[in-house]
Protein backbone atom coordinates (compact mmCIF):
# COMPACT_ATOMS: atom_id res chain seq x y z
CA UNK A 1 0.00 0.00 0.00
CA UNK A 2 1.27 3.27 -0.99
CA UNK A 3 -0.59 5.87 1.17
CA UNK A 4 -3.37 5.80 4.06
CA UNK A 5 -5.39 9.33 3.75
CA UNK A 6 -7.17 10.42 6.30
CA UNK A 7 -9.57 13.58 6.26
CA UNK A 8 -8.34 16.36 9.68
CA UNK A 9 -11.93 17.64 10.60
CA UNK A 10 -11.51 21.71 12.04
CA UNK A 11 -13.99 23.79 13.73
CA UNK A 12 -13.08 27.50 13.55
CA UNK A 13 -8.89 26.71 12.80
CA UNK A 14 -8.61 24.00 15.80
CA UNK A 15 -8.84 20.08 14.30
CA UNK A 16 -11.44 18.26 16.15
CA UNK A 17 -9.73 15.28 18.57
CA UNK A 18 -11.89 12.72 16.25
CA UNK A 19 -9.14 13.91 13.23
CA UNK A 20 -6.24 13.89 15.25
CA UNK A 21 -6.78 9.78 15.82
CA UNK A 22 -7.57 9.11 12.54
CA UNK A 23 -4.03 10.59 12.23
CA UNK A 24 -2.59 8.58 14.78
CA UNK A 25 -4.25 5.00 13.47
CA UNK A 26 -2.91 5.96 9.96
CA UNK A 27 0.52 6.42 11.43
CA UNK A 28 0.06 2.40 12.97
CA UNK A 29 -1.42 1.49 10.78
CA UNK A 30 0.97 2.63 8.30
CA UNK A 31 4.55 0.75 9.72
CA UNK A 32 2.96 -2.68 8.75
CA UNK A 33 1.62 -1.68 5.45
CA UNK A 34 4.78 0.59 4.23
CA UNK A 35 2.46 3.28 3.37
CA UNK A 36 2.99 7.29 4.21
CA UNK A 37 0.35 8.73 5.76
CA UNK A 38 -1.26 11.71 4.15
CA UNK A 39 -3.88 14.37 6.10
CA UNK A 40 -6.13 16.50 4.11
CA UNK A 41 -7.79 19.82 6.06
CA UNK A 42 -10.10 22.03 4.66
CA UNK A 43 -11.44 25.87 5.48
CA UNK A 44 -9.36 29.12 6.56
CA UNK A 45 -6.34 28.42 8.40
CA UNK A 46 -5.81 25.22 7.29
CA UNK A 47 -1.92 25.66 6.37
CA UNK A 48 -1.42 26.56 11.05
CA UNK A 49 -2.56 22.98 11.12
CA UNK A 50 -0.31 21.18 9.52
CA UNK A 51 2.45 21.37 12.03
CA UNK A 52 -0.14 19.28 14.72
CA UNK A 53 -1.41 16.87 12.51
CA UNK A 54 2.30 16.34 11.11
CA UNK A 55 3.02 15.78 15.29
CA UNK A 56 0.70 13.04 15.44
CA UNK A 57 1.92 11.18 12.19
CA UNK A 58 1.49 12.86 8.95
CA UNK A 59 4.05 13.02 6.10
CA UNK A 60 1.85 15.37 3.85
CA UNK A 61 -0.90 17.38 4.43
CA UNK A 62 -3.08 18.61 1.27
CA UNK A 63 -4.82 22.05 2.25
CA UNK A 64 -7.68 23.87 1.04
CA UNK A 65 -6.89 27.38 2.39
CA UNK A 66 -10.34 28.82 0.81
CA UNK A 67 -12.71 30.98 2.61
CA UNK A 68 -15.53 30.13 0.67
CA UNK A 69 -15.10 26.39 2.14
CA UNK A 70 -15.25 27.87 5.73
CA UNK A 71 -18.61 26.67 6.98
CA UNK A 72 -19.36 22.43 5.63
CA UNK A 73 -20.80 22.32 2.65
CA UNK A 74 -21.31 18.41 1.22
CA UNK A 75 -20.50 19.19 -2.41
CA UNK A 76 -17.01 20.68 -2.57
CA UNK A 77 -15.81 19.16 0.62
CA UNK A 78 -16.71 15.50 -0.89
CA UNK A 79 -15.29 17.08 -4.32
CA UNK A 80 -12.25 18.42 -2.62
CA UNK A 81 -11.22 14.72 -0.70
CA UNK A 82 -12.17 12.98 -3.98
CA UNK A 83 -9.63 14.88 -5.47
CA UNK A 84 -7.17 14.03 -3.53
CA UNK A 85 -7.41 10.56 -3.44
CA UNK A 86 -7.79 10.20 -6.95
CA UNK A 87 -4.57 11.99 -7.51
CA UNK A 88 -2.12 10.29 -3.95
CA UNK A 89 -4.31 6.49 -5.02
CA UNK A 90 -4.40 5.62 -1.93
CA UNK A 91 -4.95 2.03 -0.26
CA UNK A 92 -6.77 3.34 2.84
CA UNK A 93 -8.91 6.28 3.44
CA UNK A 94 -9.89 7.15 7.57
CA UNK A 95 -12.66 9.73 8.23
CA UNK A 96 -14.02 10.35 11.96
CA UNK A 97 -17.75 9.46 12.20
CA UNK A 98 -18.97 12.58 13.48
CA UNK A 99 -21.55 14.22 11.83
CA UNK A 100 -19.69 15.63 8.85
CA UNK A 101 -17.73 12.00 8.17
CA UNK A 102 -21.36 10.82 8.31
CA UNK A 103 -22.14 12.89 5.37
CA UNK A 104 -19.45 13.49 3.57
CA UNK A 105 -17.64 9.76 3.46
CA UNK A 106 -20.23 7.98 1.74
CA UNK A 107 -20.31 11.01 -0.81
CA UNK A 108 -16.43 10.28 -0.90
CA UNK A 109 -17.22 6.49 -1.51
CA UNK A 110 -20.18 7.20 -4.55
CA UNK A 111 -17.72 9.51 -6.17
CA UNK A 112 -14.92 7.10 -6.34
CA UNK A 113 -16.84 4.02 -6.46
CA UNK A 114 -15.87 2.63 -3.39
CA UNK A 115 -16.43 0.59 -0.53
CA UNK A 116 -16.84 2.01 2.68
CA UNK A 117 -16.90 0.39 6.29
CA UNK A 118 -18.73 2.88 8.37
CA UNK A 119 -18.24 3.31 12.27
CA UNK A 120 -15.29 0.97 13.05
CA UNK A 121 -14.11 0.09 16.29
CA UNK A 122 -10.84 -1.42 15.40
CA UNK A 123 -8.53 -2.03 12.15
CA UNK A 124 -6.23 -4.55 11.74
CA UNK A 125 -3.66 -6.11 9.31
CA UNK A 126 -4.12 -9.44 8.50
CA UNK A 127 -2.13 -11.41 5.87
CA UNK A 128 -1.02 -7.72 4.13
CA UNK A 129 -4.64 -6.77 4.05
CA UNK A 130 -6.36 -4.01 6.07
CA UNK A 131 -10.18 -5.63 7.80
CA UNK A 132 -11.89 -3.56 10.12
CA UNK A 133 -14.17 -4.15 13.15
CA UNK A 134 -17.86 -2.30 13.27
CA UNK A 135 -20.82 -2.90 15.28
CA UNK A 136 -24.11 -4.70 14.21
CA UNK A 137 -27.19 -4.76 15.27
CA UNK A 138 -27.71 -1.96 17.42
CA UNK A 139 -24.13 -3.13 19.00
CA UNK A 140 -25.91 -6.62 19.59
CA UNK A 141 -22.95 -8.35 17.32
CA UNK A 142 -20.03 -7.43 16.02
CA UNK A 143 -18.51 -8.05 12.90
CA UNK A 144 -15.34 -7.78 10.64
CA UNK A 145 -14.90 -7.05 7.39
CA UNK A 146 -12.92 -7.05 4.21
CA UNK A 147 -12.82 -4.63 1.25
CA UNK A 148 -12.73 -6.10 -1.99
CA UNK A 149 -11.02 -3.38 -4.25
CA UNK A 150 -8.88 -0.04 -3.68
CA UNK A 151 -9.42 2.00 -2.08
CA UNK A 152 -10.99 1.63 1.17
CA UNK A 153 -12.74 4.00 2.97
CA UNK A 154 -13.74 3.46 6.87
CA UNK A 155 -15.49 5.95 9.39
CA UNK A 156 -13.82 5.89 12.88
CA UNK A 157 -16.01 6.14 15.86
CA UNK A 158 -14.71 8.76 18.17
CA UNK A 159 -12.78 8.52 21.21
CA UNK A 160 -12.18 4.34 20.61
CA UNK A 161 -8.29 5.21 18.55
CA UNK A 162 -6.47 6.32 20.90
CA UNK A 163 -4.35 9.19 19.99
CA UNK A 164 -0.41 8.28 19.60
CA UNK A 165 2.47 10.27 21.43
CA UNK A 166 3.36 13.40 19.19
CA UNK A 167 6.74 14.09 18.29
CA UNK A 168 7.57 17.90 18.44
CA UNK A 169 10.03 17.93 15.92
CA UNK A 170 8.04 16.17 13.30
CA UNK A 171 7.13 17.92 10.41
CA UNK A 172 5.51 17.71 7.32
CA UNK A 173 5.84 18.41 3.41
CA UNK A 174 2.48 20.95 2.92
CA UNK A 175 0.66 21.09 -0.42
CA UNK A 176 -1.74 23.75 -1.38
CA UNK A 177 -4.82 22.62 -3.29
CA UNK A 178 -7.87 24.65 -4.22
CA UNK A 179 -11.30 23.49 -5.26
CA UNK A 180 -14.09 24.30 -6.88
CA UNK A 181 -16.43 25.59 -4.47
CA UNK A 182 -20.27 25.95 -6.21
CA UNK A 183 -22.82 23.89 -4.08
CA UNK A 184 -26.70 23.73 -5.01
CA UNK A 185 -26.74 23.90 -1.27
CA UNK A 186 -25.04 26.53 1.21
CA UNK A 187 -25.22 27.52 4.95
CA UNK A 188 -25.62 30.95 5.42
CA UNK A 189 -25.69 31.32 9.09
CA UNK A 190 -25.27 29.18 12.50
CA UNK A 191 -27.37 29.97 15.19
CA UNK A 192 -25.21 27.55 18.05
CA UNK A 193 -27.31 26.40 21.12
CA UNK A 194 -25.74 27.35 24.36
CA UNK A 195 -23.84 23.76 25.19
CA UNK A 196 -21.44 22.79 27.84
CA UNK A 197 -17.47 23.46 27.41
CA UNK A 198 -17.41 20.11 27.03
CA UNK A 199 -18.66 18.53 23.83
CA UNK A 200 -20.18 15.23 24.08
CA UNK A 201 -18.99 13.11 21.83
CA UNK A 202 -15.61 14.17 22.30
CA UNK A 203 -16.08 13.73 26.21
CA UNK A 204 -13.63 11.46 28.31
CA UNK A 205 -16.49 11.29 31.26
CA UNK A 206 -20.14 11.90 30.65
CA UNK A 207 -22.74 11.91 33.07
CA UNK A 208 -26.35 10.96 31.58
CA UNK A 209 -29.46 11.20 32.87
CA UNK A 210 -32.93 9.53 32.87
CA UNK A 211 -36.38 8.99 33.64
CA UNK A 212 -35.52 8.06 37.30
CA UNK A 213 -35.08 11.96 38.14
CA UNK A 214 -38.77 11.97 37.32
CA UNK A 215 -38.51 15.27 36.35
CA UNK A 216 -37.11 18.34 34.64
CA UNK A 217 -36.50 20.01 37.53
CA UNK A 218 -34.51 17.59 38.68
CA UNK A 219 -31.52 17.40 36.29
CA UNK A 220 -30.09 19.81 37.77
CA UNK A 221 -28.57 16.77 39.83
CA UNK A 222 -26.98 15.51 36.99
CA UNK A 223 -25.25 19.44 35.35
CA UNK A 224 -23.88 19.77 38.87
CA UNK A 225 -22.40 15.49 39.12
CA UNK A 226 -20.65 16.82 35.71
CA UNK A 227 -19.45 20.01 36.84
CA UNK A 228 -17.36 18.64 39.37
CA UNK A 229 -16.22 15.93 37.63
CA UNK A 230 -15.19 18.44 34.25
CA UNK A 231 -17.67 15.85 32.33
CA UNK A 232 -20.05 16.23 29.67
CA UNK A 233 -23.60 15.96 30.05
CA UNK A 234 -26.42 13.59 28.19
CA UNK A 235 -29.61 12.07 28.32
CA UNK A 236 -31.64 8.81 27.47
CA UNK A 237 -34.05 9.28 24.51
CA UNK A 238 -37.28 9.98 27.25
CA UNK A 239 -35.54 12.50 28.92
CA UNK A 240 -35.52 13.95 25.50
CA UNK A 241 -38.76 13.19 24.22
CA UNK A 242 -40.11 14.31 27.20
CA UNK A 243 -39.25 17.85 26.33
CA UNK A 244 -36.65 18.07 29.65
CA UNK A 245 -33.42 18.89 27.66
CA UNK A 246 -32.55 19.32 24.35
CA UNK A 247 -32.04 16.63 21.43
CA UNK A 248 -28.05 17.94 21.29
CA UNK A 249 -27.54 15.55 24.74
CA UNK A 250 -29.37 12.60 23.74
CA UNK A 251 -26.73 9.48 23.81
CA UNK A 252 -28.40 6.56 21.87
CA UNK A 253 -29.22 5.10 18.48
CA UNK A 254 -31.02 8.05 17.34
CA UNK A 255 -28.86 10.43 19.18
CA UNK A 256 -24.97 10.44 19.33
CA UNK A 257 -22.44 7.57 19.81
CA UNK A 258 -20.60 8.12 22.49
CA UNK A 259 -16.77 6.15 23.53
CA UNK A 260 -15.73 8.18 26.90
CA UNK A 261 -13.70 6.79 29.00
CA UNK A 262 -16.04 6.67 32.32
CA UNK A 263 -19.86 7.05 31.71
CA UNK A 264 -22.10 7.16 34.28
CA UNK A 265 -25.70 6.32 33.98
CA UNK A 266 -28.08 7.90 36.80
CA UNK A 267 -31.77 6.81 36.32
CA UNK A 268 -31.54 5.15 33.36
CA UNK A 269 -32.56 1.71 32.54
CA UNK A 270 -30.93 0.41 29.58
CA UNK A 271 -33.13 0.21 26.84
CA UNK A 272 -31.51 -0.96 23.40
CA UNK A 273 -32.03 2.19 22.16
CA UNK A 274 -29.38 3.89 24.46
CA UNK A 275 -26.94 1.05 25.03
CA UNK A 276 -26.14 1.26 21.15
CA UNK A 277 -24.90 4.78 21.69
CA UNK A 278 -22.67 4.09 24.99
CA UNK A 279 -21.75 0.34 25.37
CA UNK A 280 -18.44 0.69 23.69
CA UNK A 281 -17.68 3.24 26.92
CA UNK A 282 -14.16 1.45 28.50
CA UNK A 283 -15.96 2.09 31.95
CA UNK A 284 -20.02 2.23 32.51
CA UNK A 285 -20.91 3.12 36.44
CA UNK A 286 -25.38 2.83 36.53
CA UNK A 287 -26.91 4.54 39.54
CA UNK A 288 -30.47 2.73 39.71
CA UNK A 289 -32.91 1.67 42.30
CA UNK A 290 -34.20 -1.03 40.30
CA UNK A 291 -31.73 -4.10 41.13
CA UNK A 292 -33.18 -5.93 37.48
CA UNK A 293 -32.27 -2.94 35.25
CA UNK A 294 -30.76 -3.58 31.71
CA UNK A 295 -28.12 -1.01 32.21
CA UNK A 296 -26.68 -3.31 34.99
CA UNK A 297 -25.78 -6.05 32.52
CA UNK A 298 -23.81 -3.70 30.79
CA UNK A 299 -22.03 -1.35 33.91
CA UNK A 300 -18.61 -2.22 35.16
CA UNK A 301 -20.04 -0.87 38.64
CA UNK A 302 -23.60 -0.76 39.60
CA UNK A 303 -24.93 0.98 42.40
CA UNK A 304 -28.63 0.10 43.50
CA UNK A 305 -30.47 2.95 45.37
CA UNK A 306 -32.30 6.27 45.69
CA UNK A 307 -30.36 8.40 42.73
CA UNK A 308 -32.32 11.92 44.95
CA UNK A 309 -29.45 10.92 47.76
CA UNK A 310 -26.35 9.52 45.57
CA UNK A 311 -26.41 11.86 43.58
CA UNK A 312 -25.62 15.22 46.06
CA UNK A 313 -23.29 13.08 47.71
CA UNK A 314 -21.35 11.99 44.89
CA UNK A 315 -21.08 15.99 44.10
CA UNK A 316 -19.31 16.73 47.20
CA UNK A 317 -16.84 14.12 46.65
CA UNK A 318 -16.22 14.76 43.17
CA UNK A 319 -15.52 18.47 44.19
CA UNK A 320 -13.34 17.49 46.72
CA UNK A 321 -11.54 15.06 44.74
CA UNK A 322 -10.93 16.58 40.97
CA UNK A 323 -10.08 19.99 43.22
CA UNK A 324 -7.01 18.66 43.57
CA UNK A 325 -6.23 17.62 39.69
CA UNK A 326 -6.80 20.68 38.35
Amino acid sequence: MSAIVTFAEQREGRLRRAALEAVSEARRLAGPLSARVEAVVIGSGSRGLADELARYGADRVHVFEQADLDAYATEPYARALAQVVGEVKPGLVLIPFTAMGKDLAPRVAARLGAGLVSDCVALTVKDGAVQARRPMYAGKAYATVRWESEPRLATLRPNVFPLGPPEAGRSAEVQARTVEAAARARVTAVHAAATGKVELTEAQIIVSGGRGLKGPENFHLVEELAAAMGAAVGASRAVVDAGWVDHQYQVGQTGKTVSPTLYVACGISGAIQHLAGMSSSKYIVAINKDADAPIFKVANYGVVGDLFELLPKLTEAAKSYFAGKR
